[in-house]
């Protein structure tokens, strides 16, 4: 196992104060046949320095500079450096356990898997955790549940960072240029589904190692633009236009879904300067309403609602927002 290199990557904008912490909990790592290629996606503050310092003192450590292109230029720019046979990435304001890429490696000895991937942990500044899920199963998934279960979104966390790949996996994105840099949320999610579309199978072990702490200011948690409301949908949309005629309700669901929610965040925000993003979303459920019996209860009750009684169903929302839903992620 141990000739296994595990080539780590990790992008960084603006985080002088947190890369140390995370590029310390990776070199850390019980498995010490690791690189780590830190991105710097044109830092206005310390952060280049920070990463030079960090890589003079471990040679493990390789350095990288580039002009502000995304995270998602940041992470191929990595990927194309690499030398390892498997490829993890690590955000640079987290941190991970001290074996949890042992124990993905293990996995994939022992499962002969191209995606080893594990539960994390949501960590918030006031000290509360919360576990995504810590059950200690394993679930082994061949292509195609991997696909189903990453876009039905109940066991594969769409972020990157909680996974290793075999980096074979990433030819047909490095050549094909699939993922469009203008997509700056959920761009991980539209990674994960071409890895996870070409690999033959992946393991997920749910122990949370990776370690998810919550920023006011990161870029998921700002308030709302362009980006935030209609990334998850366009996301959404090309995984429709690729996914194999198997998979097509299940794509077309999660579509739906997200659409559903996104309308739901831009109620919540309570601004008149959204009306128009309001309808434009609203008639994307109407124009996809007999795929409305996709859904699930609840969420096919919000979209009828959506639908049939839109003024009257900003303040049902409201109301149930504040007084009977729990968020978790809050």
């Amino acid at each position: 196992m141990e000739d296994n290199k595990i080539s780590v990557i990790i992008p960084a904008y603006n985080l002088e104060a947190y890369l140390e912490r995370a590029v310390k909990s990776v070199l850390q790592q019980t498995y010490t046949n690791i690189e780590v290629l830190i991105v710097d996606d044109g830092s206005t503050d310390n952060s280049w320095k920070v990463i030079q310092r960090i890589a003079a003192s471990d040679n493990r450590v390789i350095p990288i500079k580039q002009e502000n292109n995304g995270v998602t230029s940041a992470r191929i720019n990595g990927i194309r450096h690499a030398t390892g046979q498997w490829i993890g990435f690590v955000d640079g304001d987290d941190e991970i356990e001290p074996d949890m890429y042992q124990i993905l490696l293990s996995n994939a000895e022992k499962y002969h898997a191209d995606i080893l991937h594990c539960g994390y942990q949501m960590i918030f500044g006031n000290g509360r955790i919360h576990y995504f899920y810590g059950t200690g199963n394993i679930r082994i998934q061949d292509n195609l549940k991997g696909v189903m279960d990453l876009l039905e979104g109940k066991i594969i966390e769409p972020g990157l960072w909680n996974k290793i790949f075999k980096k074979t996996l990433f030819e047909g994105i490095l050549k094909q240029n699939v993922i469009p840099e203008k997509i700056t949320i959920n761009e991980d999610l539209l990674m994960n589904y071409y890895l996870f579309s070409v690999a033959k199978s992946s393991v997920f072990m749910d122990v949370c190692k990776y370690h998810y702490l919550v920023r006011k200011d990161s870029v998921t948690r700002t308030e709302l633009n362009h980006n935030r409301i209609y990334d998850p949908i366009e996301v959404k949309k090309i995984i429709c236009e690729d996914v194999p005629g198997i998979l097509q309700s299940c794509a077309e669901k999660a579509y739906l879904n997200t659409c559903v929610n996104v309308y739901n965040g831009l109620v919540l925000a309570e601004q008149k300067k959204y009306k128009k993003d309001l309808e434009s979303i609203r008639k994307i459920i109407k124009k996809n309403r007999e795929k409305i019996n996709l859904l699930n209860r609840k969420q096919q009750l919000l979209a009828l609602l959506i639908l049939h009684i839109p003024s009257i169903y900003k303040v049902l929302y409201r109301y149930y927002a504040k007084y009977l839903m729990q968020n978790k992620y809050e």
